[in-house]
């Protein structure tokens, strides 16, 4: 593609322009797929990791067609920081994530703190803590555990929920939301 310059264009500088114009669809009624459709259903994913320091700010889907680029960076940024192993990460979960993510209506990045974890992981958390499933949805890049400075585990937990499309738990000991695309079920305070 090029422009009036005659220069090529990316794909990359196209969204980046596109998504300069536009402001991604809040949800009209529950689940978290439920973006405005034909009104511009644009999906955003904006996390820092406090683990490895990387940032993440990309649209990965645009009316309901995901990203294979976005996606790619997506499964990189959610892999298993403390081996480097890198899984495919549901997208339902990471619809689920940016749809409570726009109901907060905030500017600030999620900070994730788990997302795939390797089953060599798995076990050596749940070697350290009862609060670890055997069979984590972690496991299989279906599930997230996130927070936000400006927002109580509770904000985030009701706006998971009101997605109305997987598990969220609260963990406000550890100060964080776990969001998973498995059955909708809710636990913790």
């Amino acid at each position: 593609m090029t422009h009036a310059t005659g220069t090529t264009m990316t794909r990359r500088a196209l969204l980046g322009a596109f998504a300069a114009t536009m402001v991604a669809a809040a949800p009209q009624f529950p689940g978290a797929t439920a973006y405005a459709r034909g009104a511009g259903d644009i999906r955003k994913l904006h996390f820092y990791s406090g683990r490895t320091g990387e940032k993440i700010n990309i649209i990965y889907c645009i009316d309901g067609k995901y990203i294979p680029e976005a996606i790619a960076e997506i499964n990189h940024f959610f892999r298993d920081w403390r081996n480097n192993k890198v899984h495919k990460i549901d997208e339902r979960t990471v619809d689920i994530l940016a749809a409570a993510h726009n109901l907060l209506d905030v500017d600030e990045p999620y900070m994730l703190l788990s997302g795939y974890r390797s089953p060599e992981t798995n076990a050596m958390l749940r070697a350290r803590s009862r609060g670890v499933a055997r069979n984590s949805l972690h496991l299989k890049g279906q599930a997230a555990d996130v927070r936000l400075q400006s927002r109580s585990v509770s904000e985030i937990a009701r706006a998971a929920a009101a997605c109305k499309a997987g598990g969220v738990g609260r963990y406000s000991g550890s100060n964080f939301v776990h969001m998973d695309c498995g059955v909708v079920r809710s636990w913790g305070r």
